[in-house]
């Protein structure tokens, strides 16, 4: 079995800080002669609802971006690195070609990648077994094909607090509601991020800490006939980050799990601060199902949630595998 040790490895940090300033140094306000951020993603539908409106934000911030991906849908860890051995193995099999007819290799090496993220499944996300050793494994493809690239882990956030079912925590057992699928979650995230000496995207500690807050969590709605609906009534679901509730055709369909458009929203948020290390809170961007002052807590939580994991990342030791 795979032991891990603690060193001190003040580089990955450091490394890390020095492709910040090369953002800042690359990219002008106004975004002329800048030089595009190249952002691959390996994720699932998270990352696609985390980078949304990532677009939209950088542009107004002036931060030209390419986006690259490789998701699928619910895919975890294994199954990206199952894809990837697929290829290795024949690079004809069609199963070590997901992405659209193509491989990881394909997609990683078309042109140079400044950041990639790798991320784990939500279902997964709070048993840190779940991660090993595929999260390794991939790092270490990354840095193969794409070896002047910061890899960086995105942290998942937690379902709606009315959710019927939250992620795995170990084999055989599930978290039993929203606070410990995030305590159980970032714990595994932040792990695996000091194994592999990797800095962290804390999308799933913004969430929670919008979610938490009394005055801007979602409450299911009392009022509302739950046992008997009838369409097209819908529950309040003020201030909710996730789809929640909404009718498909004759049924009301429930959606604990994606990030609804303030919660999109709220992970491009994420992301802007994260990649550009600086603060969301000047940008006028927002999706027209956001209200106002809604935006100006989740701009306000962003930034200060990447501030805080950045502060967290210089304190704490790294866990490397030997």
């Amino acid at each position: 079995m795979k032991s891990y040790q603690p060193i001190a490895r003040p580089g990955s940090v450091f490394l890390f800080l020095i492709f910040l300033l090369g953002v800042a140094q690359a990219q002008t306000p106004s975004g002329k002669g800048a030089k595009p951020l190249r952002l691959f993603m390996i994720g699932n539908s998270f990352s696609q609802n985390a980078s949304r409106y990532l677009p939209q934000l950088s542009k107004e911030g002036g931060h030209p971006l390419i986006i690259g991906r490789a998701e699928i849908g619910g895919s975890s860890l294994q199954r990206h690195w199952s894809h990837v051995e697929a290829a290795e193995r024949d690079p004809a099999d069609p199963n070590g070609k997901p992405y659209g007819g193509k491989s990881l290799k394909m997609l990683l090496s078309d042109g140079v990648w400044d950041v990639v993220t790798i991320q784990q499944a939500s279902i997964l996300s709070g048993d840190p077994a779940t991660y090993r050793p595929y999260a390794q494994k991939l790092y270490d493809y990354v840095r193969k094909l794409q070896p002047n690239a910061t890899v960086v882990i995105h942290q998942t956030w937690a379902y709606r607090s009315d959710s019927n079912d939250f992620s795995r925590i170990a084999e055989g057992d599930s978290a039993d509601n929203a606070a410990q699928m995030w305590q159980k979650s970032r714990a595994a995230y932040h792990a695996i991020a000091n194994e592999l000496g990797l800095p962290i995207i804390p999308n799933g500690d913004a969430f929670w800490r919008v979610g938490s807050r009394s005055k801007w969590a979602y409450h299911r709605d009392p009022a509302y006939n739950f046992a008997q609906p009838q369409a097209p009534a819908l529950p309040n679901q003020t201030h909710s980050l996730h789809v929640g509730y909404r009718w498909d055709g004759a049924r009301l369909a429930f959606d604990s799990h994606h990030a609804n458009a303030a919660g999109c929203y709220l992970g491009g948020l994420v992301w802007y601060g994260f990649l550009f290390n600086e603060s969301p809170r000047k940008l006028t961007f927002r999706p027209a199902e956001v209200d106002e002052s809604f935006a100006r807590k989740l701009k306000k939580t962003a930034w200060s949630t990447v501030r805080r994991e950045r502060r967290l990342a210089k304190s704490r030791p790294v866990w490397l595998g030997e």
